[in-house]
């Protein structure tokens, strides 16, 4: 048994009090393991040093599955260790095998709840009130109090971004964990970024288009169109300028238009037949 309030082995007799209503007071993890297996040795260490660095946001609890067979058995344990996440009584939550920390620390991370997540909320009423500058000053406290909060970073740079202040918005999203940079909504805002930039700089949305009227091979006004269009919320007119640029001015800008549209694909996410039909497109123009 260990000294720790954190941490306790949990038996079928204390199951319930240890493990399913503690769940209501704090998220549980519950480590299914046995003497024999080199893996769950491997692990232990692992989660006792998380279980004290988190003090008490989340319990730990270590089931031997050799003693406590029937206890295996309800859970649907086949192999060691496994771990499962508790919360109001339910398994919500698990994974097989000597997990590396990061992976066991992102999946906590998931159930926890964290005093930076409740100056997000207050951020995205003070945004829906229309207040983005008080949402920013709420969102910037959040990031000063928890700084491997990836999720404050993303909503303060979608903010930023929306006010324009785009250098603000590329360094924050700079500041993300290597993972949340590979995140979709990270990936997102960030091609959401270029094509703003892009905009920026560009005439208004009238002169543009009467320059590619009058020359329809204008492949900087087609560019800068398909970002204001992209911006609108307008896809499917921001790839149509795109791809009119790939057919007639593939080498423009060292491939701009074929960059920028695949950058549009992944903002389309959510319409994948408009991207499987601007997929088929692009391979055409190309080949």
């Amino acid at each position: 048994m260990s000294d720790s309030p954190y941490i306790a082995d949990v038996t079928e007799r204390d199951f319930d009090a240890l493990i399913v209503q503690k769940s209501r007071e704090v998220p549980v993890l519950v480590d299914f393991w046995a003497a024999w297996c080199a893996p769950c040795q491997m692990l232990m260490p692992v989660l006792a040093r998380l279980a004290e660095e988190y003090r008490g946001k989340f319990f730990l609890a270590k089931v031997n599955s050799d003693t406590e067979q029937a206890l295996a058995a309800r859970y649907g344990v086949r192999s060691l260790p496994t771990v499962k996440l508790f919360k109001n009584g339910t398994v919500v939550d698990e994974f097989l095998g000597a997990q590396p920390e990061r992976t066991i620390r992102a999946l906590l991370d998931r159930h926890i709840p964290r005093e930076s997540d409740a100056l997000v909320y207050q951020a995205l009423l003070e945004l829906r009130s229309g207040k983005p500058e008080q949402a920013v000053t709420l969102l910037q406290r959040a990031r000063q109090n928890d700084p491997a909060n990836d999720n404050v970073k993303i909503e303060l740079a979608r903010i930023l971004a929306a006010l324009s202040r785009l250098d603000e918005a590329a360094a924050v999203l700079d500041d993300l964990s290597a993972d949340g940079k590979r995140g979709p909504d990270a990936v997102a805002l960030a091609a959401r970024l270029e094509f703003a930039r892009i905009a920026a700089g560009a005439p208004p949305l009238a002169e543009l288009e009467k320059r590619i009227t009058a020359n329809p091979r204008d492949s900087e006004a087609r560019y800068q169109l398909g970002a204001r269009r992209l911006l609108a919320g307008d896809g499917e007119a921001a790839l149509d300028q795109l791809l009119e640029i790939v057919r007639r001015d593939r080498r423009y800008g060292d491939g701009a238009a074929h960059k920028a549209m695949l950058k549009v694909f992944e903002l389309l996410v959510d319409k994948p037949e408009l991207v499987r039909k601007y997929r088929g497109l692009l391979y055409s123009a190309l080949n």
